[in-house]
């Protein structure tokens, strides 16, 4: 495998029988460029995008391909991508945060221009609990480091709004790219992201039509016109790798991973990998083209996170939000949750402890946990002793003393305007009609912000604390080089705090849910902790500390 190529080939295969069906096609660890194109082409494949630095080929061909692949003895995985020239309600993924609308609201729907707080602190801190819960605010870290324009933190989401108030400032436009193609509708004729609304199906590199990227943004690096984020300075690069309706398929989440190792980038906010909750080698519930598609997802990711590790990318994942234990046997009724030829449709399965979550779980990953504004694992949040690196604030509304919901024990996040006007959130005149939406004006100009929870949500506070360890390291060097993943892990664990397991050990999660006539459905959720104080299944090695991470450091 040479260096990496995006895009065409310029070694482009034989025309194929039939263009009406797109492939994956793995090449065997160490076969030359130039010998894997000629036996895609022996197989009647058209190679339409390679990426070169892990050997991973997105070819069009006949239904028939995979069969021929299979016989050429120098391409290791063949399996169904998706099916070309079908037309893409939204489409289900893991990636999807809660968005609360319902229940206890915020104190103004529309903030006030002004405050009385501090210089450095943000307009909307009041609504931050999460950043005060780490130690990430004004008199905290960030009296310290606010992080270093030098530090390069690229968000593989669905984007990133470029024009929001709190996003402009960090935003680096020349390194973003967009890898993502929003999809029409699956092989079954299923709507995922409607009809395309961008010249060849892609968005362009600052926008984010989904929201979810440019919340993840603005927790990691907001200004502080409205909201601040962990590290207000560093700068953000957009690896688009999601759809607009949230769906992170294999080829364009790995090209952003090889990109942003090519470039250099000091970390990655890393989400899912579509359409299967968990990847298995041989699971006897799936077809023998649903295996060959785990398989190659497990080794073509195994390999991008390699080639981003030796180049000193430290990654950080969402742990998932599954209410689930990861490192337990469990029944997975999603999967797959996108049908890449057609017939294919979600089943039930059995997985054992052996399958893999991806990239979480994956090797140079560090899983990230969410915490409630109590400090308490929040209900959602997946787990598993062993599997959970570190917590982090993520949300959880149910958090309440008589366990309703509050919409302020989520967390608040930047939201771009024109996903807001698309989910309804806005009046007409602008002013928000979603109870976890608020409006923040300045000097003319507003910015709009929203109440999400998630591991997702968990994952940039991390990642936020990670960039101020790599620009004070970075500083303390003098030197443009990369930081080794394995220290700034060290450091995060070293300085995060310990949290032991709840006595008793089981807990069982009540959330008192409001029904259309107004009254309430007990709902309860038991979940086990396992471990040490210093390192267990619902916290890892503990809640992330910003303040304590850069003294740590000095």
């Amino acid at each position: 495998m040479g260096a990496l190529g995006l895009g065409m080939s310029p070694a482009a295969a034989p025309v194929g029988r039939n263009t009406g069906a797109e492939f994956l096609v793995l090449y065997r660890q160490g076969v030359p460029d130039d010998a894997a194109h000629r036996a895609i082409g022996a197989a009647h494949g058209v190679m339409v995008h390679e990426n070169r630095a892990i050997g991973l080929a997105t070819v069009r061909s006949d239904p028939g391909f995979p069969g021929r692949a299979r016989q050429q003895p120098l391409l290791r995985e063949v399996a169904w991508n998706r099916t070309v020239g079908t037309a893409p309600d939204t489409g289900t993924s893991r990636t999807a945060v809660n968005r609360t609308t319902t229940g206890r609201t915020a104190e103004a729907r529309e903030a006030p221009g002004g405050t009385g707080l501090p210089a450095r602190t943000a307009p909307l801190a009041k609504y931050q609990w999460d950043m005060r819960q780490i130690h990430a605010t004004g008199d905290g870290s960030q009296a310290i480091e606010r992080g270093r324009p030098s530090v390069r933190v690229g968000v593989i989401s669905t984007g990133i709004d470029a024009s929001h108030p709190d996003i402009a400032k960090n935003f680096d436009r020349a390194d973003s790219r967009d890898f993502a193609v929003d999809i029409p509708e699956d092989a079954n004729g299923k709507t995922v992201d409607g009809p395309c609304r961008y010249e060849g199906c892609r968005a362009p590199s600052d926008v984010d039509p989904d929201g979810h990227g440019t919340a993840l943004a603005s927790l990691i690096a907001g200004a502080g016109t409205g909201m601040a984020g962990v590290a207000p300075d560093v700068r953000l690069v957009n690896l688009r790798a999601g759809t607009k309706s949230g769906l992170f398929l294999l080829g364009p989440t790995v090209d952003a991973l090889t990109y942003a190792a090519d470039r250099r980038l000091d970390i990655v906010d890393l989400n899912y990998v579509d359409p299967w909750l968990f990847n298995c080698a041989d699971n006897p519930a799936d077809s023998p083209e649903e295996q060959a598609q785990q398989r190659l997802d497990i080794e073509a990711m195994r390999r991008a996170l390699d080639y981003a590790h030796h180049r000193d990318v430290t990654m950080i994942a969402t742990a998932g939000s599954q209410y689930a234990d990861y490192t337990k046997p469990y029944v997975d009724r999603i999967s797959p949750y996108f049908a890449a030829f057609k017939g294919q449709n979600p089943h039930t399965r059995n997985i054992p402890a052996i399958c893999q979550s991806l990239p979480a779980e994956g090797d140079h990953v560090m899983a990230v946990g969410a915490t409630g504004i109590s400090t308490r694992k929040a209900v959602y949040s997946s787990f598993g002793n062993g599997y959970i690196t570190v917590t982090a604030p993520g949300g959880d509304a149910y958090d309440t003393a008589d366990h309703k919901q509050d919409v302020t024990r989520s967390v608040l996040t930047a939201y771009p305007e024109a996903v807001a006007r698309e989910h309804g959130d806005l009046n007409p005149d602008g002013t928000p009609r979603n109870p976890a939406v608020i409006r923040h004006c300045a000097h003319g100009t507003c910015g709009y912000y929203i109440f999400q929870e998630g591991t997702s949500m968990a994952a940039p506070h991390v990642v936020g604390v990670a960039a101020l360890i790599v620009s004070r390291l970075k500083q303390q060097q003098a030197s443009a080089g990369g930081v080794s993943p394995e220290l700034v892990e060290r450091l995060l664990r070293r300085t995060a705090d310990a949290h032991a397991c709840p006595l008793p050990a089981t807990v069982v999660y009540v959330s008192q849910v409001k029904q259309p006539d107004g009254s309430y459905r007990r709902v309860e959720s038991r979940q086990t902790c396992e471990g040490r104080a210093d390192g267990n299944g619902f916290y890892g090695a503990g809640i992330v500390d910003a303040l304590k991470a850069v003294k740590a450091v000095g």
